[in-house]
């Protein structure tokens, strides 16, 4: 593929989530309305959680291309001036959410598949922010599902996806995996 023109060009490659969204929306600012911006990312889950960012703060994700270990991901700004990055209105604290493990709540790890073999919740069912339009099926819409993250960016991303699809018990676990103080497990 020729290479493809973009108005700006954001490098977030060797970065981990959440830095590549971080970056991407610190960017956004300087971009015009209309604009194209190219991200290059090294990340593998930057693709869905890219995608998922610029669905929910208003702007076109245009697509990724692939070109060894970088994937550069082309979004479009959005023309509205009014575009607000919408947040999942339920959220709870790490505390809470352990407090409620011995009641029947479903956790849900939306992090990438690596991440939560060597470090989950007991018992959270794992699926990537990426694959939860196609998965979403594994889950009951009237369970009480607690999502969870590294930092809590994609699990706010998949509680909005779910609540949209008709999910109406759906809670963002905040900060998340990287402050987890509870039990832990790993795939062995």
């Amino acid at each position: 593929m020729e290479q493809l023109k973009a108005d700006h060009l954001l490098d977030a490659k060797g970065l981990a989530c959440p830095m590549p969204i971080v970056k991407t929306k610190k960017a956004m600012k300087d971009v015009e309305a209309g604009q194209v911006i190219e991200v290059q990312a090294t990340d593998k889950g930057s693709k869905a959680d890219i995608e998922a960012w610029a669905n929910s703060a208003g702007h076109q994700y245009l697509g990724t291309i692939e070109e060894g270990e970088t994937l550069k991901h082309y979004l479009r700004k959005s023309t509205d001036e009014e575009t607000v990055e919408k947040k999942h209105p339920h959220t709870t604290p790490n505390e809470a959410l352990q407090a409620k493990l011995a009641d029947n709540v479903v956790v849900l790890d939306v992090r990438e598949a690596a991440e939560y073999a060597f470090n989950h919740i007991p018992n959270a069912k794992s699926i990537p922010l990426g694959e939860i339009e196609t998965r979403m099926d594994e889950l009951n819409k009237e369970d009480e599902i607690y999502v969870i993250c590294r930092t809590g960016s994609r699990s706010d991303l998949a509680a909005q996806k779910l609540a949209d699809n008709g999910f109406n018990h759906v809670v963002n676990v905040l900060p998340g995996m990287s402050e987890w103080s509870g039990e832990t497990t790993k795939l062995t």
